[in-house]
């Protein structure tokens, strides 16, 4: 029994710690405009549910817009660049959408 408690007490104190490593500094600040029918969290989560989503889809739309010019060495650069603005859109219609508006600590 008292090994069951130290174990337990042990993996509590290992995610307290771990949960300390979670580099958050770069999340923006949601601020609440209107009646937002989510919290924070989950709004955010959504968002980047959907901002992930669409840099994938902006990649993929690159390279087969590549393919069909006959540009035959894309841009990793410019795919990437592309791809990260059209993420970076979409979580802040996301956000704007769930009745947040988003501060950015820069």
């Amino acid at each position: 029994m008292a090994v069951r408690i130290f174990r337990v007490l042990g993996v509590a104190a290992m995610m307290a710690a771990l949960a300390g490593c979670i580099d958050r500094a770069n999340e923006p600040v949601l601020l609440a405009i209107g009646v937002p029918v989510n919290p924070p969290g989950v709004a955010h989560s959504i968002c980047m549910t959907d901002g992930n989503a669409m840099y994938g889809e902006a990649k993929r739309q690159y390279e087969l817009r590549a393919q069909l010019t006959g540009y035959a060495q894309a841009d990793a650069l410019e795919a990437e660049t592309i791809a990260r603005a059209a993420a970076h859109r979409q979580y802040v219609a996301c956000i704007s959408a769930q009745g947040y508006r988003t501060l950015y600590a820069n």
